[in-house]
């Protein structure tokens, strides 16, 4: 199915350039094959034929090349100027730089000027005209096919770009997906796994009573047991759905500092609290971080050292609030069960972080554990970071495309106007300088005044028109404009006999 797909577009090519080759070759095969006939028709004809089959042969690959074939073609046929529009418009189109079109009609223009100019002396009319013929069938055609192409590649870059915004969007919510994963396992170490804790302190305080019934003793073990078997299936858990880098976290709905200490004293630990009045309304990112803190670090107190002393410390500093929670050594030695993984410290400080605080936590000198935060008060949050995707600033490959296609309309509608303008200024004073015959001088020459005679009489004369009529045996007539811009036509016509003004008259209206 490849295969045929290919050996299509290549069907399809080929047919375009028999096509194209016809439809070219058509106005040069009139020309020659009707009336009236030149001298070595055939051979000029399939000459120019075989030329235009080369130029269409190598357009696709090397479009300037085919210009230079069609423009070799001109010298020799004029209706060759046909296949020059097609071949600069296709080469504006195919070309992928500009530079090669730009240098091709730079020399080509430096040539053709040496050579009417210089080498052939066709005067400066020739040169006009055929100047106006490569603007007009070369430069102009070839910038609208470069306009044409930059608006194809922007088309392909806005395709591209809505692509790559779909990948974005998809990305996106991937992340978002993850993100929320994170949430939710740190939810569920957060309060899961306190509430677990504070179970097993309180199984492990029946554990050990004096009073209980040896039965009741072995059950309140074995719920201690199954309890901290709970507790390291829910850090499994965790482990699946947590991000390494996920922050994301929620506090019980209007629970202080204060009250969260309340309810580690019911379940039986033995937890001081001291702050100072300044600290009792903080900002709500400060309150989050520092219940967090708190929290994560009876938590760990109760599973680690159960039975000590704990204090919870809140104090006003200079730019925020300082918070620290020392338990002493536990009593009777940690309870028995899995290692501590570390991952709630770990949260806890890039919560911390995000808070713009700090946090430092570690063993103490007496065998004890502190955690201590360093938390800013401000009144706004930190603004998080952008969820990748959501920029909208425009892409480089879309913004050069946009950027291409403004200039390359507006080199198709500026330079040729401009260049034609330039070509009149170098053109009008050198036909012009000292060939004009004003009106007013003309009517005053009277008929059979000697030449020499007459005053205002310009030193240079103009080409006379293409339908000026054939000179006659001693008449002969000259031309003069009266400088009409650009063209400088011929305007006035004398004519003299024996060297005196024989007649005059207007050549245009």
């Amino acid at each position: 199915m490849r295969e045929r797909g290919i050996w299509r577009r290549v069907d399809r090519r080929v047919a375009g350039d028999v096509a194209l080759w016809a439809g070219l070759a058509a106005p040069i095969a009139y020309a020659r094959l009707t009336p009236p006939y030149e001298r070595w028709v055939v051979p000029l004809l399939v000459g120019s034929v075989l030329l235009l089959a080369a130029a269409v042969a190598v357009g696709r690959r090397l479009p300037a090349m085919a210009v230079v074939l069609v423009l070799l073609g001109s010298v020799v046929d004029g209706n060759f100027v046909f296949a020059l529009l097609v071949f600069s418009y296709l080469a504006g189109r195919r070309g992928e730089r500009a530079a090669p079109a730009g240098v091709l009609f730079a020399v080509v223009a430096a040539g053709g000027t040496v050579l009417h100019l210089v080498l052939l002396d066709t005067g400066m009319a020739t040169w006009f005209l055929l100047s106006c013929v490569l603007l007009g069938a070369g430069v102009f055609p070839w910038l609208v096919g470069r306009y044409r192409r930059q608006q194809q590649a922007l088309v392909l870059a806005g395709w591209e770009h809505a692509e790559a915004v779909q990948r974005e969007q998809r990305g996106a919510a991937e992340r978002i997906r993850l993100r929320e994963r994170a949430r939710i396992a740190q939810e569920m170490h957060d309060s899961l796994g306190h509430e677990l804790s504070l179970i097993a302190l309180r199984a492990a305080a029946l554990e050990v009573a004096g009073d209980l019934d040896p039965r009741h003793r072995a059950a309140a073990g074995e719920l201690r047991a199954s309890v901290a078997g709970a507790t390291e299936r829910l850090h499994r858990i965790i482990g699946v759905l947590r991000e390494a880098d996920a922050p994301a976290t929620t506090r019980p709905a209007g629970e202080s500092v204060a009250e969260l200490v309340d309810g580690a004293r019911e379940a039986g630990m033995a937890v001081r609290l001291h702050h100072t009045p300044e600290v009792a309304d903080l900002p709500e990112l400060t309150a989050h971080a520092a219940h967090r803190v708190v929290r994560e670090a009876l938590t760990n107190a109760a599973r680690y050292a159960p039975g000590a002393p704990v204090t919870v410390t809140l104090t006003d500093v200079d730019d925020g609030v300082q918070v620290q929670v020392v338990n002493d050594p536990p009593p009777a030695g940690p309870l028995p069960g899995p290692p501590s993984h570390g991952s709630g410290l770990v949260a806890l400080r890039e919560r911390v972080r995000l808070a713009g605080g700090s946090l430092d936590a570690g063993p103490t000198g007496d065998g004890g554990f502190a955690v201590a935060a360093r938390l800013p008060v401000a009144g706004d949050s930190p603004r998080p970071d952008p969820v990748d995707g959501e920029r909208s600033v425009e892409p480089g490959p879309l913004r050069d495309a946009r950027r291409g296609v403004r200039r390359s309309l507006l080199a198709a509608l500026a330079a040729p106007p401009a260049v034609a303008l330039l070509l009149s200024l170098v053109y009008y004073p050198v036909v012009t300088t000292g060939a004009v015959l004003d009106g007013p001088t003309f009517e005053r020459m009277p008929i059979g005044t000697p030449r020499s005679e007459l005053a205002g009489l310009p030193r240079r004369q103009v080409e006379p028109p293409a339908d000026a009529p054939a000179s006659t045996a001693g008449v002969s007539c000259e031309y003069y404009t009266d400088g009409n811009f650009p063209l400088a036509q011929p305007t006035w016509r004398l004519c003299f006999a024996d060297d005196r003004l024989a007649s005059k008259g207007r050549t245009t209206t």
